[in-house]
């Protein structure tokens, strides 16, 4: 592996503070990268940033709601001042709300879940592009959506599922928009991965090993630095004619 593939580059990771999000930034910052870390609470943001500085990478944090318009554009201004472009940027942030069928869903959980999964992201895709379009080597996005949406639906999760198809349906269109800009722009979808969101209410993490044998082919979860590495992929010179794709890492969940 290309320890310095991405040296030189300045990369924004959104739901920087745990879970895919922390792994993609830590991983970025081991193959060089300046990276940025956004989420709204600062603690698990610091702790991103101290695990990068003790692994020998450079990481920054930044408070941000990315449901707000002027933080997502105060958070590229923070890239760019702070390490002069913009290079790559990773949209990972994310809430999952529901647990019940449609007809009972709260519509304060449905708004939650489009102002975060769904607007947040359009918002982070304009702020994002606008920038790279003006760097003469442009840069790539990563959309962090799920295999629950475009590729699978579980009872129960049908909100959580639309709010991700939607991400996926940006992407793709996005990526159509903006590649005359100079501006790759990919998703990776994963599925059950070594998070909290994959826990079920009451689950501990060896019931869920015991869960995963029997309900995936691959026989347990995704870590997240196989998400990680997936990302890193999309967005590295490797991937320079891959566009629009939204890469499935999911174990064989959704054949």
């Amino acid at each position: 592996m290309n320890r310095s593939r991405f040296s030189n580059r300045t990369v924004l990771v959104t739901g920087g503070g745990s879970g895919i999000g922390r792994a993609v930034a830590l991983a970025f910052a081991a193959e060089g990268a300046s990276v940025v870390v956004a989420g709204r609470t600062r603690a698990p943001l610091d702790e991103t940033v101290a695990l990068a500085g003790r692994a020998g990478g450079t990481a920054v944090a930044q408070i941000a709601d990315v449901a707000r318009d002027a933080d997502v554009e105060a958070l590229v201004r923070t890239a760019v001042d702070r390490f002069g472009s913009l290079d790559v940027a990773v949209n990972n942030a994310g809430v999952f709300r529901g647990g019940q069928p449609v007809a009972d869903l709260p519509e304060e959980d449905w708004r939650t879940l489009l102002d975060i999964n769904v607007t947040g992201v359009l918002l982070a895709l304009r702020a994002e592009v606008r920038q790279m379009r003006t760097q003469p080597d442009g840069g790539a996005i990563v959309n962090i959506t799920s295999n629950l949406g475009t590729h699978k639906q579980v009872p129960g999760t049908t909100a959580y599922a639309a709010s991700k198809a939607a991400v996926s349906a940006l992407t793709a269109g996005a990526a159509l928009d903006h590649l005359p800009d100079g501006v790759r722009i990919n998703a990776v979808s994963p599925g059950p991965s070594a998070t909290a969101m994959s826990l079920r209410p009451g689950e501990t993490q060896s019931d869920r090993a015991t869960r995963m044998k029997e309900e995936s082919p691959l026989g347990r979860v995704s870590t997240t630095d196989e998400v990680a590495q997936a990302v890193l992929y999309l967005a590295s010179d490797a991937a320079a004619s891959v566009v629009g794709t939204d890469l499935l890492i999911d174990g064989g969940v959704s054949l």
